[in-house]
């Protein structure tokens, strides 16, 4: 199920606390939205919109 913009970016958030991992929020070529950990994520890096380190400052 793809995700609306706002949605990737709460299940982002939730996850990058919930796993204390990086977690980006990337846009797939047909428009929809996606997220995963920036460890597992071998896409284009120009796809990638956000990305939610809970380790930041």
């Amino acid at each position: 199920m793809p995700f609306s913009r706002r949605h990737a970016y709460e299940n982002a958030w939730s996850l990058a606390i919930t796993l204390m991992a990086s977690i980006v929020v990337f846009q797939a070529g047909d428009g929809s939205f996606g997220v995963m950990p920036e460890s597992e994520y071998d896409g284009d890096d120009g796809a990638v919109i956000h990305t939610f380190d809970p380790h930041a400052v």
